[in-house]
């Protein structure tokens, strides 16, 4: 399934851009190109280590993506890793309101807020973590949203950024 969607869709996204003159493009990657990282916090130039599926198809797609700016140097390519993308814009316009099964916890708390759920069940106690319960980072959608303008901005702003790795100040 993630084959499919993220290599086969990618690809296919690529040759629309290039067979209409778009040439830029901030890539969604994901932090599960770092697997399991040894220690936090975790850095852009850390090992990558994609221990599932998604994971590494988000890796493959990372050097895919390297070797066509590479191949093509009008090709312009931001790469975000992020984690957990999670919350809703403050208008309730967009955000998270799944109809079947909430992938993640904070639909759940959502529903259980507003009572669409009678309680919270939170599962996990074999992590390998103090109390053996799950640590996962999150980020809100709106800071995502603000990420991928100002991604957005430097494409447009920069002539030639290269596909480089980058270290937060």
């Amino acid at each position: 399934m993630y084959n499919r969607n993220n290599i086969v869709g990618t690809v296919n996204l690529y040759d629309v851009m290039k067979k209409h003159g778009c040439n830029k493009l901030v890539f969604s990657s994901s932090a599960t190109v770092y697997g399991q990282p040894e220690k936090v916090p975790c850095f852009e130039d850390f090992p990558l280590k994609a221990l599932n599926p998604y994971g590494r198809t988000k890796l493959y797609l990372e050097e895919m993506l390297r070797d066509y700016q590479h191949a093509n140097p009008e090709w312009r390519t931001i790469l975000l890793r992020y984690f957990n993308p999670i919350g809703a814009h403050e208008s309730g316009d967009i955000g998270e309101d799944p109809k079947g099964v909430p992938n993640n916890l904070l639909p759940y708390i959502q529903q259980v807020a507003v009572g669409r759920r009678p309680e919270l069940n939170v599962y996990g106690h074999d992590y390998r973590t103090r109390d053996g319960t799950a640590v996962r980072d999150y980020i809100h959608v709106v800071d995502l949203a603000d990420g991928h303008i100002a991604a957005l901005e430097k494409l447009f702003a920069t002539p030639d950024i290269g596909a480089s790795v980058r270290r937060p100040n």
